[in-house]
């Protein structure tokens, strides 16, 4: 279980959590759905340690990882892959440097066969010596979830990943993910705008506006959802 509790939140000033609560699901793809600047991607960032709360607390199977604007597990040891919503491929690495810098850095012993057996399971092991801008849209975001998935963790992230392709490619994409999750043992939580892509893999879905939780639940609940902000979200 993965839960933020009382959280207290603001970016420049501007609150955006107060006093906010929500919980995911192990080995469950959880997605987020709502509009810019609800606090999708901030809530991957407080679970993730890239951002603290001011007060409340992070707690990751029933370990206390944030608390009160204080780091106390270090983003690094928190068994999380972080898929970003541009990806963020190193321009000047190639495919197979992208997805091993992160065992490098850590010191992974024998990091080249992780490395290509994580290729080859994705399908783009022959891409390994290409850089970024020589791939499709596709194989970069098949780098990207290699990259997240090559140091094993428990939960992966991802910020709106498939934005940026066409409809063939993303029910792909979709599909792969829902099958890494049960591949990997992963817990997924996906953040959205797009309410089909949260019907087509969540187990469960969170519709939020302006840092609160409109409605939670499966893709069955949320349609049958009567929230006014729900229906209008859902159906424009």
């Amino acid at each position: 279980m993965i839960s933020l509790e009382n959280i207290s939140f603001s970016y420049g000033g501007a609150g955006l959590f107060n006093d906010f609560n929500i919980g995911f699901e192990r080995q469950k793809i959880t997605c987020l759905l709502g509009s810019s600047g609800c606090g999708k991607t901030t809530i991957l960032r407080l679970i993730a340690g890239l951002e603290v709360p001011e007060k409340g607390k992070v707690i990751i199977d029933e370990q206390l990882v944030s608390a009160d604007g204080e780091v106390i597990v270090q983003p690094h040891l928190r068994k999380i892959g972080y898929i970003f919503q541009d990806l963020a491929l190193w321009p000047h690495m190639t495919v197979c440097e992208n997805v091993a810098f992160g065992p490098k850095e850590q010191g992974v012993k024998q990091y080249d066969s992780l490395v290509l057996e994580m290729l080859e399971f994705l399908g783009i092991a022959d891409q390994a010596k290409k850089y970024p801008h020589q791939l499709s849209g596709g194989q970069q975001q098949l780098v990207a979830i290699a990259r997240a998935l090559v140091l094993k963790p428990s939960i992966l992230l991802m910020d709106e990943p498939l934005s940026n392709l066409d409809v063939k490619l993303k029910r792909k994409i979709l599909d792969l993910i829902a099958r890494l999750r049960i591949d990997f043992n992963l817990t997924i939580i996906y953040v959205t705008h797009d309410h089909k892509e949260a019907f087509a893999i969540a187990d469960k879905i969170a519709v939020m506006s302006h840092g609160k939780v409109e409605a939670y639940g499966s893709a069955e609940q949320i349609k049958a959802s009567q929230n006014e902000y729900v229906r209008y979200f859902i159906e424009y």
